[in-house]
């Protein structure tokens, strides 16, 4: 029975591989939108607000369509929207007379497909019978870290040997990565996520669950979290070591995406052996030191481990959650997925803003911003010791209410 969900399990896992493509491939190009376009960076970096911003709507919208038309065909239609945004963002710029509308267009076109991906995947994923759901969900997430990995230094070593001229060759290749996929989930077993006979929770009912707001906490301090660093890694990276962009990117983001993968690709090989109540409280304590070490201490050195180290600490957040969630309420279906996304999408927009928000009021004091941003961990903490005295308490492992 399991085997016959591998391909699946290996197609979700490319899944979050495409939302990696979606998500990073593009503000690599942002100098080259600059020169080439003659768009000014302020319309640039509107990119990635539109691109989260679509990304947020169609988690709230998808609850409405998903399970009428059945997660193949939304698979197909993510898989196909990722594809059609990075092959039109070749041509589309050209076709109008203000390039940047052709490019914001392209990026509508696939933050739909990031949207639906973010939705979709873990709960398809979920789905698939397996010994250890904690370590197959982990793992899963942990490809979104390597998928981000991967496009930068592909794409990078792309541009250094052929020049970034040729982005949009590079385009047309990352796009092949979604088509490919489009096609493997019109073919694979996808199992039901609700039990037959069963029906899965409405958006209603999940709000009077009162287990399900602090994971819906939970979500949002795992996504600040891990964005209030990452966002501003490789600024930190410069400023602090006063080296190079592209320097910035590999010690900054890169070290960060690296400890963040190692960490749920650990867990995804021996979550069977771990408590994911004691890993998580661990990862919290460890993100919350990361975050004072990188505010607190003078060395530059000694901060930017403590990027790494803060990396290395939220891995286990996002995954965890989802997968505590299912455990709790087995019959959450599609709505409890999208609005623990969309709880995340938030967190992930909030963190950085706050961080930015406190440096700006602190004189560009960076270091204040990420000492402002240690609430988040702290929160998730304080979520995961209360899911454990609540289990503790109810005696039968039950967590809802």
């Amino acid at each position: 029975m399991k085997d016959k969900y591998k391909k699946t399990i290996t197609a979700c896992f490319v899944g979050y591989i495409v939302q990696a493509i979606v998500n990073n491939f593009v503000p690599l190009l942002f100098l080259t939108f600059q020169r080439s376009y003659g768009i000014p960076l302020s319309k640039i970096t509107f990119l990635v607000t539109m691109n989260f911003g679509v990304q947020l709507l169609v988690d709230v919208l998808s609850v409405t369509f998903v399970d009428r038309i059945g997660y193949r065909l939304s698979m197909i239609i993510a898989h196909a929207a990722a594809a059609a945004g990075l092959i039109l963002l070749t041509v589309l710029p050209e076709l109008f007379g203000d390039p940047f509308a052709g490019i914001m267009i392209s990026v509508v076109i696939y933050a739909v497909g990031g949207g639906l991906l973010e939705v979709l995947v873990s709960p398809v994923m979920e789905a698939c019978p397996s010994d250890n759901k904690e370590k197959a969900m982990s793992m899963l997430h942990s490809f979104y870290c390597w998928g981000h990995v991967g496009v930068v230094l592909l794409s990078t070593g792309f541009f250094a040997l052929f020049g970034i001229q040729n982005w949009k060759i590079m385009a047309l290749v990352w796009s092949v990565i979604p088509l490919v996929n489009c096609f493997a989930f019109s073919r694979v077993p996808i199992a039901p996520l609700i039990k037959e006979g069963e029906t899965g929770f409405t958006i209603g009912e999940l709000f009077r669950i009162r287990i399900f707001w602090i994971f819906m906490v939970m979500m949002i301090c795992a996504g600040a979290s891990e964005q209030a660093v990452s966002q501003w890694a490789s600024t930190f990276a410069e400023k602090g070591l006063g080296i190079s962009k592209t320097a910035g990117d590999l010690a900054g983001p890169m070290a960060f995406a690296i400890c963040m993968g190692a960490a749920r690709a650990f867990y995804g090989k021996k979550g069977d052996r771990l408590d994911l109540d004691r890993f998580m409280i661990y990862s919290s304590l460890l993100c919350i030191t990361s975050y004072l070490c990188i505010s607190l201490v003078s060395n530059p050195v000694i901060s930017l481990v403590g990027v790494a180290a803060c990396g290395l600490s939220v891995g286990i957040m996002w995954p965890g959650t989802f997968s505590k969630a299912s455990a709790s309420m087995p019959r959450g279906g599609t709505a409890m997925f999208a609005l623990l996304a969309l709880g995340g999408d938030i967190g992930c927009s909030g963190g950085p803003t706050l961080a930015g928000l406190v440096s700006g009021v602190c004189g560009d004091n960076l270091k204040m911003g990420i000492l402002a941003g240690v609430i988040f961990p702290v929160l998730l903490l304080g979520g995961v010791l209360r899911l454990k005295n609540t289990r503790s308490n109810t005696g039968d492992g039950s967590l809802l209410s």
